[in-house]
């Protein structure tokens, strides 16, 4: 069984900052990604608030920085599942796919995925007109009409990208106002190809083998209309991938991960950063400072045990 001083799950921004860090200190890093590295970066059109960028980047474009940023380094990569974690003081034991590893420290940067509505057919339309990705999925739907559910930046900043390609996009908001930043909101209100649908929540989703609209309710009035869709993108939110979570770490009621400012779980040698962290601000900016932080309280807690 392979023996590491540290093990890194996921290649978002705050992991691949986390094994650097690791790294550059000496120690024997395992890492953790199912894909390439990057995260929801992959997910993401451009990035426009990330420091050192002022023209914007494109996702995949900063997330192959940050892979290229660990070539050269030695570390052992594993591209499966983490399914469980067994704790103990003195070290950990973890099942990546068939295989136990040994990691005397854990730095857990699984990330957050999308939420969904919960609907009937939601899960039976994904693939066919439901998606939670408008990189991935808006050149299917291009010159077709689409709704977009949500009220935050991703919402917004989706939309303004799936603009560029549909004929005409309706966006659904529950509240009156936005809670995405203010720059994005005005971007968003000058396009006349998106209709935007205030106060409004969807309560069905209809379509036998594909998507064919939804049910939109008002919720001032409480009056319900069909809305003829070919695609429905949902932006309401994030929850944390934490399905290998060791027995016992500390969490908030959504299941993010209780962390100090140093990223330390009430777990001895574990240690959070990134989306999957409980905080209010999940930026790629944070999830760098995440794990440069977690890593640098890793290597105190091996120096120092």
């Amino acid at each position: 069984m392979k023996e590491y001083d540290s093990l890194v799950i996921g290649g978002g921004p705050a992991g691949v900052t986390a094994a650097l860090y690791l790294l550059r200190s000496g120690m024997t890093v395992a890492f953790t990604e199912m894909l390439s590295p990057g995260g929801q970066l992959l997910m993401t059109e451009e990035i426009e608030n990330y420091p050192g960028f002022p023209k914007g980047i494109k996702g995949y474009e900063l997330a192959d920085l940050l892979a290229a940023h660990l070539e050269g380094y030695h570390y052992d990569k594993y591209m499966d599942t983490v399914k469980t974690i067994e704790h103990s003081p003195k070290g950990n034991k973890v099942l990546i796919g068939d295989e136990w590893v040994l990691a005397r420290t854990i730095i857990i940067c699984s990330g957050a995925k999308y939420k969904k509505l919960g609907l009937p057919n939601e899960e039976r339309l994904i693939g066919r007109g439901i998606s939670y990705c408008a990189l991935c999925d808006g050149n299917f739907f291009r010159g077709q009409t689409v709704g977009v559910v949500g009220g935050g930046n991703s919402a917004l900043e989706e939309s303004l990208y799936l603009s560029k390609l549909v004929k005409k996009l309706h966006l659904i908001h529950r509240r009156d106002d936005f809670r995405a930043t203010k720059c994005v909101q005005e971007k968003v209100c000058i396009i006349p190809d998106i209709d935007i649908i205030r106060s409004s929540v969807v309560t069905a989703i209809h379509g036998d083998d594909n998507l064919t609209g939804v049910t939109v309710k008002n919720t001032k009035t409480g009056d319900e209309n069909f809305l003829a869709l070919d695609g429905l993108f949902i932006f309401v939110g994030y929850e944390p991938v934490k399905e290998f979570y060791p027995a016992g770490l500390k969490t908030d009621n959504s299941g993010f991960i209780i962390t100090d400012t140093e990223m330390v779980t009430n777990m001895p040698g574990i240690f959070a950063a990134g989306d999957c962290r409980s905080k209010n601000c999940r930026q790629v900016a944070t999830a760098v400072g995440d794990g440069a932080t977690a890593a640098n309280s890793a290597f105190h807690y091996l120096e120092t045990n």
